[in-house]
């Protein structure tokens, strides 16, 4: 199951990518997200098609590990296409069958729609393909720092993100061995038709969640006899620096959405 899950998994490649501070690479990703949003042409399409394919192909990650991320959102992709083909009403008629009619604006916006959804899953999964979950997490605290003052707590939310990753490799091997526990007794989810396959799929959710509840529990008992207190003074195993790569990077960005703004 884990082999299925692609989006979340750290690839080192030594490049220059992975060498970039997460504070640089979280802030590109945001600045990336607005360009996609503002994605309103075929030529804005292209343009930050161009600059995704540049920097994924610098990180020296096989393209064929960014493309398998989009398998798991296939279905929603395919839903938002074609609901804008059938519930735009702009532009001229292309086809009529019934009640259905198909606009030449319809097809535009739900390929459009498509297209900025695959660029967004495949270039943000950089972040993880490149980030550990440590240096990730300790971005993420030296980005929310400024937020104290409204009372936010940065290391309190690192810390939720943090065991919540590092959950989903375990939350993952324990719902695998409770399905090949039920395929042993003959409930193999395999061989079922789909409306049992959900009656399976429900039954299976709490063996794990209640397994799930156990490990944070444990987790707990385990932090509090070590002495940890949130908000305590802490050090830190890994030094960010900021570079002036790190700077070029959210340049990179910035230059995608200025391309996006005049297209």
């Amino acid at each position: 199951m884990q082999q299925r899950l692609i989006i979340g998994r750290f690839i080192n490649t030594a490049s220059w990518v992975h060498h970039l501070d997460p504070r640089a690479k979280m802030t590109a990703m945001m600045i990336y997200a607005a360009s996609v949003i503002l994605i309103d042409t075929w030529q804005g399409l292209l343009w930050l098609a161009i600059i995704s394919l540049a920097v994924m192909i610098s990180t020296k990650i096989p393209l064929k590990l960014f493309m398998r991320g989009i398998k798991p959102l296939a279905p929603l992709i395919i839903f938002m296409m074609l609901f804008q083909f059938f519930f735009i009403k702009e532009g001229e008629l292309l086809f009529s069958w019934g009640f259905i009619h198909v606009y030449d604006q319809g097809i535009t916006r739900g390929m459009l729609a498509a297209g900025r959804m695959i660029l967004f899953v495949t270039f943000t999964a950089i972040l993880t393909f490149t980030t550990t979950p440590i240096k990730l997490t300790q971005g993420l605290e030296g980005i929310l720092r400024p937020f104290t003052i409204i009372g936010v707590s940065p290391q309190k939310i690192a810390l939720m993100i943090s065991i919540a990753l590092r959950f989903i490799p375990t939350i993952l091997d324990e719902a695998q061995k409770i399905v090949k526990a039920q395929a042993s007794r003959g409930a193999d989810m395999k061989e079922l038709p789909w409306k049992d396959k959900g009656k399976m799929a429900i039954s299976l959710l709490v063996p794990v969640m209640v397994s799930a509840f156990k490990r944070a529990e444990d987790l707990l008992y385990s932090m509090e006899s070590r002495g940890f207190q949130l908000g305590a003074p802490r050090s830190s195993y890994y030094t960010l620096t900021w570079h002036l790569q790190d700077t070029a990077f959210i340049g990179i960005m910035f230059l995608a959405m200025v391309g996006i703004i005049c297209f």
